[in-house]
Formats: structure tokens, sequence, C-alpha cells
């Protein structure tokens, strides 16, 4: 098996490169919370101390980094992947970026001999854990397919939508559903509450029917009990809409619908909720409306 490296262990990187040791790979992690490289070095990875040294021991890295700016430093910039490579090193991109970052970072890397793929994911922490995370994947296609195993060791799905940066154009595409879904999911039960109906009992007769989906059944639960605990953090879901708003500024596509879910996520941010899961969106219903969907 390829010597795996993985720099990034949040709460998505962590579960991620556990599954990654528990399928036989040797990986060699970084990350600036010594106490999360503890964690995987205790089950079984080894330490570096930055990218660089990473990229040193490894003939694949893995990146799981918040935003554009931290992929950048981190494959770019002082002890970054690139100055520890060795020509031939696959680069796997798997933090949520704009695509034209995506294709900046491609451009260092190809001009060291490295390869890239960006592969940005979907699913969250349930999904992280479980390996089951749906992957999306731009780049050269053969270099794809050489390393989709890999990519189903944490993933249930990895699909290859194209060029370099596809990856996360498809992945915004995603998170202007997932985030436009949990909306509308807590004004309709906010409607409901309102209304004098059981949101719990409208949950039970709707799932099964066209307004069911995988979004509505993992956040409505969590809107009825008010748990806010992040899968995924309304933060990180203003980065990715304000990617997308960019990237379709860019293209001439309108999103006004996603404009209007960015204000709700942006109230929630300044009303200090930025660390809770999107499922508190249902907490901008509750603000303008005077009422809870939780009993």
């Amino acid at each position: 098996m390829k010597k795996i490296g993985f720099v990034g262990l949040g709460i998505m990187g962590k579960p991620m490169s556990k599954n990654l040791l528990k399928a036989g790979y040797e990986l060699v992690v970084t990350d600036l919370n010594r106490d999360a490289v503890a964690e995987v070095v205790e089950a079984g990875a080894k330490a570096a101390d930055n990218a660089a040294q990473v990229a040193a021991q490894s003939e694949i890295v893995i990146t799981m980094l918040p935003n554009s700016p931290h992929v950048k430093s981190v494959v770019m910039g002082e002890n970054g992947v690139l100055e520890g490579a060795k020509e031939g090193l696959i680069l796997i991109d798997m933090s949520s970026i704009a695509p034209l970052a995506s294709k900046e970072i491609e451009k260092a890397c190809a001009a060291k001999g490295v390869k890239m793929l960006d592969a940005p994911v979907s699913g969250g922490e349930p999904k992280a854990i479980d390996g089951t995370l749906a992957i999306m994947v731009g780049g050269d296609k053969a270099l794809f397919e050489s390393v989709k195993d890999l990519l189903l060791v944490m993933g249930s799905s990895a699909v290859y939508c194209g060029d370099i940066g596809a990856g996360n154009t498809t992945k915004l595409a995603n998170q202007v559903i997932v985030a436009l879904n949990i909306a509308a999911v807590a004004e309709a039960f906010t409607l409901a509450k309102k209304a004098g109906v059981d949101p719990h009992l409208v949950f039970d007769a709707i799932k099964g029917g066209l307004a069911g989906s995988t979004v509505m059944n993992a956040k409505a639960p969590m809107m009825m009990e008010e748990n806010y605990k992040p899968g995924f953090k309304i933060d990180l879901h203003i980065k990715d809409l304000n990617n997308a708003l960019e990237t379709a500024h860019g293209v001439g596509s309108p999103l006004p619908l996603t404009a209007e879910v960015m204000e709700m996520l942006q109230t929630l941010h300044h009303d200090g909720f930025g660390q809770n899961d999107h499922s508190a969106l249902a907490k901008y219903y509750e603000k303008v409306s005077g009422t809870k969907i939780a009993d």
C-alpha cells in the first residue's frame, strides 16, 4: 500500500484519517491542534511537525482544511507540501474551497511535478465517521481512477466531475441545495408549530413523500430537539456560500435564493451561533416568528 500523508485533523479530517488507518494504510499526519495529532497517532499514525515533512514521507498527501487561504498556505507556503514533495507526488485536496483557488494551486503543483485532484466531500461528521461520504472529484481522469479505491475507504461514492476545479464547483452546487433545503425545513416546521400542529407528526406524515429528503431526515429531528451540536457549522456554510456567490458572479449565474439564505446565516453568526450546526437556521425563524419548533 502507498504511504499516505494527511494534513488537517478537524471534525472531518480526524475520522477520515482513522478510516485510512483501519484499512491498513501507513499514515503520517500533522495539524495545528496537537491533541488531534496525538489522538490519530494513538490510532496508529506517525506525526510530523509540518506539511513539508508529511510530503517528504508520502506518495499521496490528502489535505482537509477550512478554506482556500489555508490550502494555499499549506501547499504553497513556508514548510508547505511543495517544499517537501518529490516529483510524482499526488496531492488530493478534500477541502471545500473556491474552484479558482483549486486551479491556482494545481498550477503551482504542476510546476513542481506534483499531480493534483480537488475532491471535496459531502455528508458531515456522521458520514466521515462511517466512511460513507459522497466525494466529488476534479482533475485528470486517469489520476482519479488510480486513487479511486483510496477515496472509497473514506466515502461510499467517488464521482469524477471533470477538470481541476470541477469537484469544488459540484460541491458548491451541493451546498446551495443543502442550505436552501434546511431553510425550507425550518420555515415549514415553524409554520406547522405556529398553526398548532405537532412538528413530530408533520415529519412522520411527509418524510415518505416528495418533500422527504436526506437533509430533512437529518436536520428536522435536530430542530425538534434543539440539538445544534455541529456536524457542519454555520460559519463553514457561510464560507461555502460565499464561494458559491463569488463563483456565480464570475460566470453570470443568478443565485437569489442562496443570497437570501446567506443573509439568514449571517444574522445567526452575528447573534453568536456561528459554531452551531446549520440546522440552527431554525433559530432564525424563531427570532422572526417568536415561535420555537422544539417543545
